[in-house]
């Protein structure tokens, strides 16, 4: 596989190019047409239904654009890796391209592609990339010491919603996150992925309320290629995280999210 294709999956962070992988691995995909459309409209929108727990949360005005700017994350709110503050055209996967077979399992396909849930009032994206390099346990064919490189891509979406639609949109998420532990299809941008698994971890700390789980990808090996997706809730903004690794996209071992990067935009919403 060429290395251009492997990088640009994992800068783009996001289902449709995982999708990509699976084609330059010699996986199959296939155009969403109107089956994507037809599941992207049968599903409901985060947020539509009303919960006790939205009910009893506070109402109040969502967050514009301006505002999410200034606290969404920034290169001199980190100490390593790159921040960068706009996502290329070709990258940058909207709602309306995102849609799953069976469509309770639609926040999780949302959240892998840095998507907002529901219906934000307004949303900002950033990116990050970040590289370790750290001496292997083996050594080289002349005994050489050997490095082993780590590139870590979280893709970001900062979204704030009106009265309780953060606090709904979290919820139903975390609900997709138990119905699709057993996998499910999605289609992003026309391609079409296999979800294998979802796994729930730990919640993240800090915020009013977070959900993370392990999402892994199907690319025709024999295990799958993991994803992360980290949410915090703070007030009426939603923070989701979708990280992956160079390496761990390849071999399917598990990584660790950069929490750091999670931390430091955890700590600007208040």
């Amino acid at each position: 596989m060429r290395t251009t294709a492997v990088r640009r999956t994992a800068l783009a962070a996001s289902a449709a190019a995982l999708a990509l992988l699976v084609t330059a691995c010699g996986g199959s995909s296939d155009e969403g047409g109107d089956d994507a459309k037809a599941t992207s409209d049968q599903s409901a929108p985060a947020g539509d239904g009303k919960t006790e727990s939205e009910q009893a949360a506070p109402a109040g005005d969502a967050l514009g654009a301006a505002e999410l700017e200034k606290i969404a994350l920034a290169q001199a709110d980190v100490k390593s890796g790159e921040v960068a503050t706009e996502i290329p055209a070709g990258e940058d996967v909207s709602r309306d391209k995102v849609s799953t077979d069976d469509k309770a399992c639609l926040p999780v396909a949302l959240a892998v592609a840095a998507v907002a849930q529901g219906q934000p009032g307004a949303e900002v994206k950033r990116s990050w990339e970040g590289q370790t390099d750290t001496l292997s346990e083996g050594s080289g064919p002349d005994g050489q010491d050997m490095t082993e490189v780590q590139v870590n891509m979280i893709r970001l979406n900062l979204a704030s919603y009106a009265g309780g639609g953060a606090e709904q949109a979290l919820t139903e998420l975390k609900t997709a996150t138990e119905t699709c532990a057993g996998g499910f299809t999605a289609t992003v941008d026309g391609e079409k992925m296999r979800v294998a698994e979802v796994t729930t971890t730990a919640a993240p700390k800090g915020g009013d309320a977070g959900v993370a789980a392990t999402i892994g990808i199907d690319i025709g090996k024999e295990a799958p290629s993991p994803m992360k997706i980290v949410l915090v809730r703070k007030g009426g903004t939603l923070a989701t995280f979708s990280a992956t690794n160079l390496s761990s996209m390849m071999n399917g071992a598990d990584f660790e999210v950069p929490m750091d990067v999670v931390d430091a935009q955890v700590a600007k919403l208040g």
